[in-house]
């Protein structure tokens, strides 16, 4: 009897992680698999082996736990914080186990983002450098102080010396409502950070907003789409590893299309009009006074006002095509998060900014630490 392939997914709760998980439960090769993913209630644990998966009751904190689980696995989806370098210590001194044990090499796919090429624009221009996930030379000179790098290193790191072979998946700006059995279990978050949190403050001030003039442009991709390029790498890793480049030669930028942040305040403004919200769909500047409410930090609240662009050149070589590969296609999709932030904001007495907030700081202090 052929054994299973052991699968450990750190981020099962998430935007991303959720629709990963639900792409592997629904993959073809289901039966194949046998999944594991870490939460930190006893509640989301029930309710993920009720979908069948092994469920590990664990923090990025439990550095012991981390690695012990890494040690088991063959494949890893690391779907979870980007900039906790600890605990991605934790996950490859596991990887390093398992590679000593059986002396095979463990499959790590590793989630960074866009934020690690992005530039302090302040919403004043849009970035002239466009990025290749193919060109080698320039992903080895973003600066080791860049948003993520710290831990993209490591994890590149890691196959350099051996013991893993390591991809990196860098989405931009994600945007969709999230659908399937773990978001409908109410086990996963449904939504992303960059553009619900641009909603959120919209329906607060009651017209869209943005940084400075909004030139500010960000590689942006549907969050089907985004999965889609997971799937595909793991499916061409699974076939043939040898035919699938890692470390340096497995960057894998996430991205359809490049909008500004001036039209993504567009679209939330019209959305907001057709919702009877406001009567204006031209979005405004936030002035510090709002960043300060809504982010915890002008600092953090500014990162909106960065900028970013890059090509999705290796998935597209390896056969991926978006679905939603307009611009158009991609704004559109902004109006049914609207309408789920204004049901939300409804049914919670207003529009609440904690989890805002606490991204606010988390991004406060790795930007003062750069």
């Amino acid at each position: 009897m052929t054994s299973k392939t052991e699968i450990l997914l750190f981020g099962a709760t998430g935007y991303i992680g959720g629709s990963v998980l639900n792409r592997l439960l629904s993959h073809p090769k289901a039966d194949t698999f046998s999944i594991t993913a870490t939460v930190r209630s006893p509640e989301k644990a029930k309710l993920l082996e009720k979908l069948g998966v092994k469920a590990e009751i664990a923090s990025l904190s439990d550095f012991d736990k981390i690695e012990e689980l890494a040690s088991r696995a063959h494949v890893i989806f690391n779907v979870a914080n980007s900039d906790d370098l600890p605990a991605i210590n934790a996950l490859l001194k596991g990887v390093r186990k398992a590679y000593e044990t059986t002396g095979e090499l463990p499959i790590l796919i590793h989630t960074s983002g866009t934020g690690e090429i992005a530039e302090a624009a302040n919403g004043e221009y849009a970035a002239e450098t466009v990025y290749s996930d193919l060109n080698v030379e320039q992903l080895k000179a973003i600066p080791e102080t860049a948003f993520h790098r710290k831990v993209s290193l490591a994890v590149i790191g890691a196959d350099e010396q051996g013991y893993t072979r390591s991809y990196i998946m860098i989405p931009g700006m994600i945007d969709g409502l999230a659908s399937g059995p773990v978001f409908e279990a109410g086990i996963a978050n449904p939504l992303s950070i960059q553009i619900p949190a641009l909603i959120k403050q919209a329906l607060d001030r009651n017209r869209a907003g943005m940084i400075g003039p909004g030139k500010a442009v960000w590689s942006i991709i549907n969050i089907e789409d985004t999965v889609d390029m997971y799937i595909a790498l793991f499916d061409a890793i699974s076939a043939d590893p040898q035919s699938v480049g890692h470390g340096w030669e497995g960057y894998y930028f996430g991205v359809s299309d490049h909008v500004s942040f001036y039209e993504i305040g567009q679209a939330i403004g019209q959305a907001l009009v057709d919702l009877g919200l406001a009567k204006d769909a031209e979005p405004t500047t936030f002035t510090d006074e709002e960043l300060l409410k809504h982010w915890g930090s002008v600092l953090a609240g500014k990162y909106g006002g960065t900028t970013c662009r890059c090509r999705a050149d290796r998935a597209l070589a390896m056969g991926w095509k978006p679905k939603y590969a307009t611009k158009d296609l991609l704004l559109a999709g902004i109006k049914p998060e609207v309408e789920y932030e204004f049901k939300r904001a409804q049914e919670n007495g207003g529009v609440d900014f904690t989890k805002q907030r606490k991204h606010g700081l988390l991004l406060k202090s790795v930007l003062e630490s750069n």
